[in-house]
């Protein structure tokens, strides 16, 4: 006798929970619980709805939604298709969310009413045919009601078997006004980052964990997927403040968290913060961007629980420096997790014994496919060694010390990371160059005590033309993205540059840093 079953996806594990734990929490968001069972049935309810829309697998389906239990359904729905989901980040500007669902070839993107508005003003831009379903409590114009839609689907399971090998996600690399890359997973890929990372964060079956970031966001994922791969419960906020935080960690009894380090900052800093209040967690992850040696220390001396640093790339890798790996390594974001690989190359792509600096070249058990629509940029990441494995670049440059623990020193890139966000200067420098009276601009990042780093901009005038720096400011800043948003302007009669013409970035941050 044989036996064909495979390792469990996402939709296997929401089914499974649901059949052995239907009155258990999933998920609570506000004042609202959803059960194992419930959401079982809900996600069955999405994936007959997206089929009978001739949804299947590969056709994209995008959310442009505020963190809530909907959010959840849509995506499990999604996935117990196979089709792909296409999360949007909601500080991207409008044009930037029309270029991704028509690069992603949407068929349907669901919304919540806060952000139905800017689907609407924008209709001449969308896709003809495009389906908008709309989490609301009122009727709004050419769009489905979520309630309404659903409750018209069965509840049954819909058991449609999806190969491991099918594209499970496409998540783009930034808020921008531009097109960011499309970042493409399969689902066995996808699931399996999860397992690797609920192991090195140390979930359980009786785990709670929190997640105050957007869903669109990978850190995001990681907390809700980690939960409930292990049949736990996550508590999804709808925003982020350090009293809500706090009140939630005490009603629930949470246990895990992974956050950028400004939400760590912001806890610790919040009036009447005391270690007692973080009493119930167990185990937390800092990840987006550095965690500074002075917040890391607050942190380790506040929370007691573990404190795990994490560094890793959406594109498919996982660092993480543990707690009992961290003394005597200030700095290091440590050793791969489970399933990866990394070493590091120099300029002529020698691969370096330890104690080098060069670029972070990585593999790993869930990088991606691709860039989705883009072969250039996919083959620009790919670098093969000596013995012909490929390897992923990663464009960060690091070192290890003697023991192998990775240090991240430098980027080849000019990357920004503002509060866990990835911003790319070359978007906003794209819109600054419109402005009628800029000639030429360089956009960096510097230190910020709150951000981490925040965009500036250094601008050549145009020759006659007379503006200033906070016109200027104001002008690009009611241009770009929530996120992309500039701190200062300066302006320079002329920029440092290497004899091929190229704008010498580093320079410009010891200038303005």
């Amino acid at each position: 006798m044989t036996f064909d079953i495979k390792a469990p996806l996402f939709h296997d594990m929401i089914r499974l929970n649901g059949r052995w734990y239907p009155d258990k929490a999933a998920i609570v968001c506000a004042d609202d619980t959803i059960s194992w069972g419930s959401m079982d049935a809900r996600t069955n309810r999405v994936a007959h709805g997206l089929v009978a829309l001739g949804v299947g697998q590969s056709d994209a389906v995008a959310v442009l939604m505020s963190n809530c239990i909907e959010y959840v359904e849509v995506m499990y729905g999604v996935f117990k298709t196979g089709a792909v989901i296409v999360p949007l980040n909601l500080a991207v500007s409008d044009q930037g969310i029309v270029a991704m669902l028509s690069d992603a070839d949407a068929r349907i993107v669901f919304c919540t009413d806060d952000q139905y508005a800017r689907l609407d003003a924008n209709r001449s831009s969308l896709a003809t045919g495009l389906l908008i379903i709309v989490v609301s409590d009122r009727e709004v114009a050419d769009a489905d009601i979520y309630s309404t839609w659903i409750a018209q689907q069965s509840a049954t399971d819909p058991r449609i078997d999806i190969d491991d090998d099918a594209p499970c996600n496409i998540i783009y690399s930034s808020g921008t006004t531009g097109l960011p890359k499309g970042i493409k997973h399969t689902y066995r890929r996808r699931i399996q980052s999860m397992y690797e990372l609920a192991l090195a964060h140390r979930y359980h079956f009786a785990s709670v964990s929190i997640c105050p970031i957007g869903l669109y966001s990978n850190i995001a994922w990681a907390s809700l997927f980690c939960s409930l791969i292990v049949g736990g419960t996550c508590v999804v906020q709808d925003k982020f403040t350090e009293s809500s935080w706090l009140e939630a960690v005490k009603a629930h009894g949470v246990t895990h968290t992974f956050m950028v380090p400004i939400q760590f900052q912001r806890i610790l800093d919040a009036p009447g913060f005391t270690p007692d209040a973080v009493a119930s967690l167990q185990a937390i992850v800092s990840g987006g961007s550095p965690l500074f040696d002075g917040l890391k220390r607050r942190v380790s001396e506040n929370f007691n629980c573990a404190v795990i640093e994490l560094y890793g790339l959406t594109e498919g890798f996982m660092t993480t420096m543990q707690p009992e790996e961290s003394v005597g390594r200030t700095g290091s974001v440590g050793k791969p997790v489970r399933g990866h690989d990394f070493i590091i190359v120099n300029e002529a792509d020698d691969v370096m014994p330890w104690g080098e600096t060069g670029e972070i070249c990585v593999r790993s058990v869930h990088w991606m496919i691709e860039y989705h629509n883009r072969p250039d940029a996919t083959r620009e990441t790919e670098y093969i060694d000596p013995d012909g494995v490929q390897w992923l670049r990663t464009g960060d440059i690091g070192r290890t010390d003697d023991q192998g623990y990775l240090y991240i020193t430098d980027r080849k890139k000019d990357m920004i990371v503002s509060g866990g966000q990835n911003i790319y200067p070359v978007d906003i420098e794209s819109v600054l160059i419109a402005h009628p009276s800029v000639a030429e601009v360089a956009v960096i990042g510097v230190v910020d005590p709150k951000w981490g780093e925040t965009p500036v901009a250094i601008i050549i005038l145009k020759s006659g033309k007379v503006v200033s720096a906070a016109d200027v400011l104001d002008w690009v800043n009611e241009r770009v993205g929530k996120r992309q948003r500039v701190r200062d302007v300066f302006v320079r009669d002329d920029l440092p540059r290497n004899p091929n013409g190229k704008v010498l970035k580093r320079d410009l941050r010891r200038l303005y840093s």
